[in-house]
């Protein structure tokens, strides 16, 4: 017997959504002020005239213009890429018979363990060697496949490709990357997208590797932000009012490609 939700479940569910706005209603709110409101005892809880003031000041205090085209210059190169080389990647190591596969894929799975960190002084030293440093290259190559990417792509392919369909495909004379092509990524699309989507959303949000390699005058938006509130006196309504226009590109994205997101997820989730 089907029975509704009941005022607990939409209770939780309000209270989720309103913890979930909070920081970026802050962000607003704070962003729309002028630079006292948070010396006050009770700040406002009402957004204030002064938001559009303060992101003038914040694209003319650094190259802020510039910082988001090279977020998302990053960002989709390497969302594409990872998506293609995982999906590559992931259909090799579900539905192709190799020496060595079963190795390969516990090394992949294994590298997940070894933290982002260990390996920067090596990529740096590697950067420097070929000229990168300094370069969007030193943020898009190193990021251009993921070990996540082509595990989670390839337990998607395991049962969303038959085999019986790539013998046909075979038997009709496909190559084995027109197979892949044809066959595999059609099937594919639900994880790819949202794949593309966590990957976008993670490169955007890197802070600590550009940080590294990017100087002031090359930065992403993560480090726009950090020039903001470098100085003696941090201006949080300035900070805040980048924050909030640096959170609207992912804002859309999402508003855009939710409907899309949640089907995959739902695709996956009764596969089988």
């Amino acid at each position: 017997m089907n029975r509704r939700p009941g005022f607990l479940v939409y209770g939780l569910l309000t209270a989720f959504v309103l913890g979930s706005c909070a920081p970026l209603y802050w962000s607003f709110l704070v962003g729309s002020h002028s630079r006292d409101v948070l010396t006050k005892r009770v700040p406002p809880l009402i957004p204030g005239g002064h938001f559009w003031d303060n992101a003038q000041r914040a694209f003319e205090a650094v190259p802020f213009w510039k910082a988001l085209g090279n977020s998302l210059i990053v960002s989709g190169t390497i969302a594409t890429s990872v998506v293609f080389f995982s999906t590559l990647a992931g259909f090799a190591f579900a539905k192709l018979a190799f020496k060595g596969r079963t190795p390969l894929l516990v090394f992949l799975v294994a590298t997940l363990a070894v933290p982002t960190q260990l390996g920067v002084i090596p990529l740096f030293i590697v950067m420097a060697k070929l000229g990168w440093v300094g370069s969007l290259w030193a943020l898009i190559v190193p990021g251009m496949v993921t070990a996540f990417g082509v595990f989670f792509m390839r337990q998607y392919l395991l049962d969303a490709v038959p085999d019986e369909l790539i013998d046909a495909a075979r038997v009709d004379g496909c190559s084995m990357f027109r197979t892949f092509w044809n066959v595999a990524v059609p099937a594919a699309r639900p994880a790819a997208g949202i794949l593309w989507l966590f990957t976008f959303m993670a490169s955007w949000t890197d802070f600590f590797w550009p940080l590294i390699v990017l100087p002031a005058s090359n930065p992403t938006v993560q480090i726009a932000l950090q020039q903001l509130q470098s100085g003696y006196y941090v201006d949080y309504s300035l900070v805040l009012a980048g924050t909030t226009v640096a959170t609207i590109p992912l804002l859309v994205l999402f508003i855009l490609t939710g409907r899309q997101m949640v089907a995959g997820i739902m695709q996956g989730a009764v596969k089988g």
